[in-house]
Protein backbone atom coordinates (compact mmCIF):
# COMPACT_ATOMS: atom_id res chain seq x y z
CA UNK A 1 0.00 0.00 0.00
CA UNK A 2 1.32 3.44 -0.97
CA UNK A 3 2.41 5.63 1.97
CA UNK A 4 2.31 9.42 1.76
CA UNK A 5 5.38 11.33 2.92
CA UNK A 6 4.26 14.62 4.47
CA UNK A 7 6.11 17.87 5.09
CA UNK A 8 7.21 17.58 8.74
CA UNK A 9 6.96 20.33 11.35
CA UNK A 10 10.63 20.97 12.05
CA UNK A 11 10.19 23.85 14.52
CA UNK A 12 7.47 25.21 16.77
CA UNK A 13 6.91 28.17 14.41
CA UNK A 14 7.18 26.39 11.07
CA UNK A 15 4.13 26.61 8.78
CA UNK A 16 5.74 25.62 5.50
CA UNK A 17 9.00 24.16 4.25
CA UNK A 18 11.01 24.24 1.03
CA UNK A 19 12.58 21.21 -0.65
CA UNK A 20 16.24 22.09 -1.16
CA UNK A 21 17.34 18.76 -2.61
CA UNK A 22 15.98 15.25 -3.18
CA UNK A 23 18.66 12.69 -2.31
CA UNK A 24 16.60 9.90 -3.86
CA UNK A 25 15.07 9.72 -7.34
CA UNK A 26 11.71 8.27 -8.36
CA UNK A 27 12.01 4.51 -8.69
CA UNK A 28 14.89 4.15 -6.22
CA UNK A 29 14.70 1.96 -3.13
CA UNK A 30 14.35 3.70 0.25
CA UNK A 31 15.14 2.21 3.66
CA UNK A 32 13.47 3.25 6.90
CA UNK A 33 15.56 5.94 8.62
CA UNK A 34 17.43 6.82 5.43
CA UNK A 35 17.76 10.51 4.57
CA UNK A 36 15.76 11.15 1.40
CA UNK A 37 15.71 14.96 1.18
CA UNK A 38 17.03 18.24 2.55
CA UNK A 39 14.35 20.67 3.75
CA UNK A 40 14.60 24.36 4.56
CA UNK A 41 12.48 25.28 7.58
CA UNK A 42 11.93 28.79 8.89
CA UNK A 43 15.13 28.55 10.98
CA UNK A 44 17.50 25.92 9.61
CA UNK A 45 18.21 23.37 6.88
CA UNK A 46 17.21 19.90 8.07
CA UNK A 47 17.48 16.33 6.80
CA UNK A 48 14.25 14.44 6.13
CA UNK A 49 14.31 10.74 6.98
CA UNK A 50 11.99 8.09 5.59
CA UNK A 51 9.68 6.53 8.17
CA UNK A 52 9.00 3.50 5.97
CA UNK A 53 10.90 1.27 3.55
CA UNK A 54 9.93 0.79 -0.09
CA UNK A 55 10.26 2.40 -3.50
CA UNK A 56 10.05 6.15 -4.00
CA UNK A 57 7.08 6.03 -6.35
CA UNK A 58 6.45 9.74 -6.81
CA UNK A 59 7.96 13.11 -5.91
CA UNK A 60 5.02 15.49 -5.49
CA UNK A 61 6.97 18.63 -4.52
CA UNK A 62 10.06 19.22 -6.68
CA UNK A 63 13.30 20.83 -5.61
CA UNK A 64 13.06 24.56 -5.03
CA UNK A 65 9.34 24.45 -4.27
CA UNK A 66 7.62 24.88 -0.91
CA UNK A 67 4.74 23.07 0.80
CA UNK A 68 2.68 23.61 3.92
CA UNK A 69 3.32 21.50 7.01
CA UNK A 70 1.38 18.25 6.61
CA UNK A 71 1.17 18.49 2.80
CA UNK A 72 2.10 15.40 0.76
CA UNK A 73 5.56 15.84 -0.76
CA UNK A 74 6.26 12.27 -1.93
CA UNK A 75 4.88 8.73 -2.01
CA UNK A 76 6.63 5.51 -0.98
CA UNK A 77 5.21 2.07 -1.78
CA UNK A 78 5.81 -1.23 -3.53
CA UNK A 79 7.64 -1.28 -6.85
CA UNK A 80 5.23 -0.97 -9.78
CA UNK A 81 2.38 0.27 -7.60
CA UNK A 82 0.29 2.94 -9.34
CA UNK A 83 -0.04 6.36 -7.75
CA UNK A 84 -2.67 8.92 -8.72
CA UNK A 85 -2.03 12.66 -8.93
CA UNK A 86 -2.22 13.73 -5.29
CA UNK A 87 -1.33 17.39 -5.52
CA UNK A 88 -4.65 18.96 -6.55
CA UNK A 89 -7.48 16.49 -6.02
CA UNK A 90 -6.45 15.46 -2.51
CA UNK A 91 -5.92 19.07 -1.48
CA UNK A 92 -9.38 20.05 -2.64
CA UNK A 93 -11.02 17.15 -0.85
CA UNK A 94 -9.03 17.87 2.31
CA UNK A 95 -10.11 21.52 2.37
CA UNK A 96 -13.72 20.65 1.56
CA UNK A 97 -13.75 18.16 4.43
CA UNK A 98 -12.13 20.69 6.79
CA UNK A 99 -14.73 23.30 5.93
CA UNK A 100 -17.64 20.88 6.36
CA UNK A 101 -16.33 19.84 9.77
CA UNK A 102 -15.95 23.49 10.76
CA UNK A 103 -19.49 24.33 9.63
CA UNK A 104 -20.86 21.28 11.39
CA UNK A 105 -19.38 22.53 14.68
CA UNK A 106 -20.59 26.11 14.15
CA UNK A 107 -22.94 26.98 11.26
CA UNK A 108 -22.13 30.32 9.67
CA UNK A 109 -24.56 33.05 8.69
CA UNK A 110 -24.34 32.14 5.00
CA UNK A 111 -25.20 28.50 5.65
CA UNK A 112 -28.15 29.41 7.92
CA UNK A 113 -29.62 31.80 5.34
CA UNK A 114 -29.32 29.23 2.54
CA UNK A 115 -31.02 26.60 4.70
CA UNK A 116 -33.89 28.94 5.67
CA UNK A 117 -34.43 29.90 2.04
CA UNK A 118 -34.53 26.28 0.91
CA UNK A 119 -37.04 25.38 3.58
CA UNK A 120 -39.28 28.32 2.65
CA UNK A 121 -39.37 27.82 -1.13
CA UNK A 122 -38.66 24.14 -1.44
CA UNK A 123 -37.18 24.88 -4.88
CA UNK A 124 -33.56 25.62 -4.11
CA UNK A 125 -32.27 22.42 -5.75
CA UNK A 126 -34.27 23.02 -8.94
CA UNK A 127 -32.15 26.03 -9.94
CA UNK A 128 -29.66 25.24 -12.72
CA UNK A 129 -26.08 25.13 -11.57
CA UNK A 130 -23.60 27.49 -13.16
CA UNK A 131 -20.38 26.16 -14.59
CA UNK A 132 -17.41 26.79 -12.32
CA UNK A 133 -15.32 28.27 -15.13
CA UNK A 134 -17.97 30.70 -16.40
CA UNK A 135 -17.65 33.36 -13.70
CA UNK A 136 -16.11 34.26 -10.40
CA UNK A 137 -17.83 33.00 -7.25
CA UNK A 138 -20.74 35.21 -6.30
CA UNK A 139 -20.71 36.61 -2.79
CA UNK A 140 -23.39 35.61 -0.32
CA UNK A 141 -25.96 38.01 1.12
CA UNK A 142 -23.46 39.17 3.69
CA UNK A 143 -21.01 40.05 0.93
CA UNK A 144 -18.65 37.17 1.67
CA UNK A 145 -16.82 35.35 -1.13
CA UNK A 146 -17.07 31.57 -0.96
CA UNK A 147 -13.66 30.29 0.10
CA UNK A 148 -12.30 27.55 2.33
CA UNK A 149 -10.92 28.54 5.76
CA UNK A 150 -7.39 27.61 4.68
CA UNK A 151 -7.69 29.67 1.50
CA UNK A 152 -8.93 32.67 3.47
CA UNK A 153 -5.99 32.42 5.86
CA UNK A 154 -3.49 32.11 2.99
CA UNK A 155 -5.07 35.07 1.20
CA UNK A 156 -4.92 37.17 4.35
CA UNK A 157 -1.31 36.22 5.10
CA UNK A 158 -0.11 36.82 1.54
CA UNK A 159 -2.19 39.87 0.64
CA UNK A 160 -4.35 38.25 -2.04
CA UNK A 161 -7.70 39.84 -2.97
CA UNK A 162 -10.27 37.02 -3.08
CA UNK A 163 -12.58 39.13 -5.27
CA UNK A 164 -10.01 38.94 -8.07
CA UNK A 165 -9.99 35.11 -8.14
CA UNK A 166 -12.12 32.37 -9.69
CA UNK A 167 -12.62 29.32 -7.53
CA UNK A 168 -12.10 25.76 -8.76
CA UNK A 169 -13.59 24.08 -5.71
CA UNK A 170 -17.18 22.86 -5.22
CA UNK A 171 -19.71 25.47 -6.44
CA UNK A 172 -16.91 27.84 -7.41
CA UNK A 173 -15.42 27.91 -3.95
CA UNK A 174 -11.88 29.29 -3.69
CA UNK A 175 -9.47 26.72 -2.27
CA UNK A 176 -5.76 26.50 -1.55
CA UNK A 177 -4.66 25.69 -5.11
CA UNK A 178 -6.44 28.84 -6.38
CA UNK A 179 -4.40 31.00 -3.99
CA UNK A 180 -1.19 29.24 -5.00
CA UNK A 181 -2.01 29.71 -8.69
CA UNK A 182 -2.70 33.41 -8.10
CA UNK A 183 0.62 33.85 -6.32
CA UNK A 184 2.45 32.09 -9.15
CA UNK A 185 0.90 34.45 -11.75
CA UNK A 186 0.96 37.54 -9.56
CA UNK A 187 -2.84 37.79 -9.86
CA UNK A 188 -4.73 39.41 -7.02
CA UNK A 189 -1.66 40.52 -5.07
CA UNK A 190 -2.10 43.75 -3.20
CA UNK A 191 0.39 46.30 -4.46
CA UNK A 192 2.70 48.00 -1.97
CA UNK A 193 1.80 51.65 -1.43
CA UNK A 194 3.62 54.02 -3.73
CA UNK A 195 5.07 57.19 -2.26
CA UNK A 196 6.50 58.58 -5.50
CA UNK A 197 4.92 58.98 -8.93
CA UNK A 198 6.34 56.61 -11.56
CA UNK A 199 9.25 55.66 -9.32
CA UNK A 200 10.92 52.53 -10.71
CA UNK A 201 11.35 49.52 -8.41
CA UNK A 202 15.01 48.58 -8.17
CA UNK A 203 14.40 45.06 -6.92
CA UNK A 204 11.68 42.76 -5.58
CA UNK A 205 13.02 40.43 -2.92
CA UNK A 206 11.17 37.15 -2.47
CA UNK A 207 10.75 36.15 1.16
CA UNK A 208 12.55 33.13 2.53
CA UNK A 209 10.88 30.82 5.02
CA UNK A 210 12.99 32.38 7.79
CA UNK A 211 12.05 35.94 6.83
CA UNK A 212 8.35 35.01 6.70
CA UNK A 213 8.56 33.44 10.16
CA UNK A 214 10.40 36.47 11.59
CA UNK A 215 7.79 38.84 10.18
CA UNK A 216 4.93 36.74 11.52
CA UNK A 217 6.42 36.25 14.99
CA UNK A 218 7.55 39.84 15.46
CA UNK A 219 4.11 41.18 14.52
CA UNK A 220 2.57 38.64 16.88
CA UNK A 221 4.98 39.64 19.66
CA UNK A 222 4.60 43.39 19.26
CA UNK A 223 0.79 43.29 18.93
CA UNK A 224 -0.03 40.62 21.52
CA UNK A 225 2.72 41.06 24.14
CA UNK A 226 2.43 44.23 26.27
CA UNK A 227 6.01 45.54 26.18
CA UNK A 228 7.51 48.01 28.60
CA UNK A 229 11.12 49.19 28.69
CA UNK A 230 13.77 49.87 31.34
CA UNK A 231 17.15 51.45 30.57
CA UNK A 232 20.30 51.84 32.68
CA UNK A 233 23.79 53.13 31.99
CA UNK A 234 26.59 50.86 33.19
CA UNK A 235 30.19 51.70 34.03
CA UNK A 236 32.04 48.97 32.12
CA UNK A 237 35.57 49.89 33.24
CA UNK A 238 36.01 46.77 35.41
CA UNK A 239 34.54 44.45 32.76
CA UNK A 240 36.89 45.85 30.10
CA UNK A 241 39.89 45.17 32.37
CA UNK A 242 38.55 41.75 33.37
CA UNK A 243 38.05 40.66 29.74
CA UNK A 244 41.57 41.75 28.85
CA UNK A 245 43.06 39.76 31.74
CA UNK A 246 41.02 36.63 30.99
CA UNK A 247 42.14 36.64 27.34
CA UNK A 248 45.76 37.21 28.38
CA UNK A 249 45.68 34.32 30.87
CA UNK A 250 44.33 31.68 28.48
CA UNK A 251 44.24 30.89 24.76
CA UNK A 252 41.39 28.36 24.67
CA UNK A 253 38.81 30.88 23.58
CA UNK A 254 38.72 34.62 22.98
CA UNK A 255 36.09 35.79 25.45
CA UNK A 256 33.74 38.52 24.24
CA UNK A 257 31.74 41.07 26.22
CA UNK A 258 28.59 39.16 25.22
CA UNK A 259 30.00 35.95 26.75
CA UNK A 260 30.52 37.77 30.06
CA UNK A 261 27.04 39.31 29.94
CA UNK A 262 25.50 35.87 29.34
CA UNK A 263 27.19 34.55 32.49
CA UNK A 264 26.19 37.56 34.61
CA UNK A 265 22.60 37.52 33.29
CA UNK A 266 22.38 33.90 34.48
CA UNK A 267 23.50 35.01 37.96
CA UNK A 268 20.89 37.77 37.94
CA UNK A 269 18.18 35.24 37.00
CA UNK A 270 19.20 33.10 39.98
CA UNK A 271 18.46 36.09 42.23
CA UNK A 272 15.24 37.00 40.38
CA UNK A 273 13.43 33.80 39.33
CA UNK A 274 10.25 35.74 38.50
CA UNK A 275 11.98 37.03 35.37
CA UNK A 276 12.73 33.42 34.37
CA UNK A 277 9.05 32.91 33.48
CA UNK A 278 6.70 33.00 30.50
CA UNK A 279 3.02 33.58 29.77
CA UNK A 280 1.05 30.37 29.16
CA UNK A 281 -2.40 31.78 28.36
CA UNK A 282 -4.18 31.04 31.63
CA UNK A 283 -1.11 30.81 33.87
CA UNK A 284 2.50 31.90 34.30
CA UNK A 285 5.12 29.16 33.97
CA UNK A 286 8.35 29.59 35.91
CA UNK A 287 11.34 27.76 34.46
CA UNK A 288 13.43 25.56 36.72
CA UNK A 289 16.63 25.99 34.67
CA UNK A 290 18.51 28.93 33.19
CA UNK A 291 19.06 28.96 29.42
CA UNK A 292 20.20 32.17 27.72
CA UNK A 293 19.38 32.96 24.09
CA UNK A 294 21.96 34.74 21.93
CA UNK A 295 20.65 36.80 18.98
CA UNK A 296 22.69 35.96 15.86
CA UNK A 297 22.26 38.00 12.68
CA UNK A 298 22.10 35.99 9.44
CA UNK A 299 22.08 37.11 5.84
CA UNK A 300 18.32 36.60 5.53
CA UNK A 301 17.16 37.01 9.11
CA UNK A 302 17.85 36.42 12.77
CA UNK A 303 18.04 33.34 14.96
CA UNK A 304 18.59 32.89 18.69
CA UNK A 305 20.59 29.76 19.60
CA UNK A 306 20.21 28.90 23.29
CA UNK A 307 23.13 28.21 25.62
CA UNK A 308 21.82 25.90 28.34
CA UNK A 309 22.55 25.83 32.07
CA UNK A 310 24.59 29.06 31.90
CA UNK A 311 24.58 29.34 35.69
CA UNK A 312 26.61 26.10 35.91
CA UNK A 313 29.18 26.92 33.22
CA UNK A 314 32.32 29.03 33.22
CA UNK A 315 32.91 31.94 30.84
CA UNK A 316 35.37 29.91 28.73
CA UNK A 317 32.83 27.14 28.10
CA UNK A 318 30.08 29.68 27.36
CA UNK A 319 32.40 31.42 24.88
CA UNK A 320 33.18 28.16 23.06
CA UNK A 321 29.50 27.19 22.81
CA UNK A 322 28.46 30.69 21.70
CA UNK A 323 30.97 30.66 18.83
CA UNK A 324 30.00 27.13 17.79
CA UNK A 325 26.28 27.99 17.78
CA UNK A 326 26.86 31.23 15.87
CA UNK A 327 28.89 29.45 13.19
CA UNK A 328 26.36 26.65 12.75
CA UNK A 329 23.50 29.14 12.79
CA UNK A 330 25.05 31.00 9.84
CA UNK A 331 25.33 27.67 7.99
CA UNK A 332 21.74 26.75 8.98
CA UNK A 333 22.90 23.62 10.76
CA UNK A 334 21.26 24.14 14.15
CA UNK A 335 18.86 21.53 15.51
CA UNK A 336 15.43 22.64 16.82
CA UNK A 337 16.39 21.88 20.43
CA UNK A 338 19.36 24.27 20.05
CA UNK A 339 17.26 27.38 19.39
CA UNK A 340 14.21 26.78 21.59
CA UNK A 341 13.46 27.06 25.31
CA UNK A 342 15.40 30.18 26.28
CA UNK A 343 14.85 31.94 29.60
CA UNK A 344 15.86 35.36 28.28
CA UNK A 345 17.70 36.61 25.18
CA UNK A 346 20.66 39.00 24.87
CA UNK A 347 20.89 41.09 21.70
CA UNK A 348 24.14 43.04 21.32
CA UNK A 349 24.50 45.66 18.57
CA UNK A 350 27.51 47.36 20.14
CA UNK A 351 29.82 46.11 17.37
CA UNK A 352 27.81 48.29 14.95
CA UNK A 353 28.37 51.41 17.09
CA UNK A 354 24.73 51.40 18.23
CA UNK A 355 24.65 53.02 21.66
CA UNK A 356 21.03 52.25 22.62
CA UNK A 357 18.02 50.38 21.21
CA UNK A 358 14.90 48.52 22.32
CA UNK A 359 14.51 44.89 21.25
CA UNK A 360 11.27 42.98 20.60
CA UNK A 361 10.65 40.06 22.96
CA UNK A 362 11.13 36.60 21.48
CA UNK A 363 7.98 34.65 22.55
CA UNK A 364 7.42 32.83 24.81
CA UNK A 365 10.26 34.42 26.77
CA UNK A 366 9.32 37.10 29.28
CA UNK A 367 12.13 39.56 28.57
CA UNK A 368 15.05 40.49 26.32
CA UNK A 369 18.21 42.54 27.02
CA UNK A 370 19.44 44.98 24.35
CA UNK A 371 23.05 46.09 24.87
CA UNK A 372 24.84 48.87 23.02
CA UNK A 373 28.39 49.95 22.36
CA UNK A 374 30.93 50.69 25.11
CA UNK A 375 31.82 54.35 24.73
CA UNK A 376 34.31 56.63 26.45
CA UNK A 377 32.75 59.67 28.12
CA UNK A 378 33.25 61.91 31.17
CA UNK A 379 31.87 60.36 34.37
CA UNK A 380 31.93 61.39 38.02
CA UNK A 381 33.90 58.98 40.17
CA UNK A 382 34.63 59.71 43.86
CA UNK A 383 33.68 63.34 43.30
CA UNK A 384 36.08 63.76 40.36
CA UNK A 385 35.36 63.92 36.63
CA UNK A 386 37.29 61.19 34.82
CA UNK A 387 37.12 59.37 31.50
CA UNK A 388 34.83 56.38 31.89
CA UNK A 389 33.74 53.47 29.71
CA UNK A 390 29.95 53.20 29.73
CA UNK A 391 27.32 51.03 28.07
CA UNK A 392 23.54 51.39 27.95
CA UNK A 393 21.32 48.35 28.55
CA UNK A 394 17.60 48.33 27.75
CA UNK A 395 15.38 45.57 29.09
CA UNK A 396 12.11 44.85 27.26
CA UNK A 397 9.62 43.10 29.55
CA UNK A 398 6.34 41.26 29.02
CA UNK A 399 4.10 43.09 31.51
CA UNK A 400 1.88 40.02 31.89
CA UNK A 401 4.83 38.19 33.43
CA UNK A 402 7.29 40.80 34.71
CA UNK A 403 6.02 43.76 36.74
CA UNK A 404 7.87 47.07 36.67
CA UNK A 405 9.46 46.65 40.08
CA UNK A 406 10.53 43.07 39.32
CA UNK A 407 12.18 44.12 36.07
CA UNK A 408 13.82 47.12 37.72
CA UNK A 409 15.31 45.00 40.52
CA UNK A 410 16.67 42.49 38.01
CA UNK A 411 18.25 45.23 35.88
CA UNK A 412 19.67 46.97 38.97
CA UNK A 413 21.47 43.79 40.06
CA UNK A 414 22.62 43.04 36.51
CA UNK A 415 24.15 46.54 36.43
CA UNK A 416 25.88 45.97 39.79
CA UNK A 417 27.35 42.69 38.56
CA UNK A 418 28.69 44.33 35.42
CA UNK A 419 30.24 47.17 37.40
CA UNK A 420 31.65 44.86 40.11
CA UNK A 421 31.88 41.24 38.85
CA UNK A 422 33.27 40.16 42.23
CA UNK A 423 29.79 40.40 43.77
CA UNK A 424 28.87 37.16 41.96
CA UNK A 425 31.22 35.39 44.41
CA UNK A 426 29.41 36.66 47.49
Amino acid sequence: MAIKVQMPKLSDTMEEGKILKWLKKEGEQVEQGEVIAEVESDKADMELEAFDSGTLLKIVVPEGKGAAVGAVIAVIGEEGEKVDDLSAEDEGKKEEKTEKEEKKEKPGKEETEDKDKAETTGKEEEKPKRKESEEKPAPGKDGRIKASPLARKMADDRGVDLKALSGTGPEGRIIKRDIEAALEKGVGKEQAPSYAIDEPIAETIELTGMRKAIARRMVESKTSVPHFYLTVEVDMTNIVEMRSRVNDMQKEAKVSFTDIMIKLAAHALLKHPKVNSYWAGDSIKRRGQIHIGLAVALEDGLITPVIRHCDRKGIIQISKEAKDYAERARNKKLKPEEYEGGSITISNLGMFDIEEFSAIINPPEGAILATGAIVEKPVVRNGNIVVGKTMRVTMSCDHRVVDGAVGAEFLRDFKRMLENPIVTLL
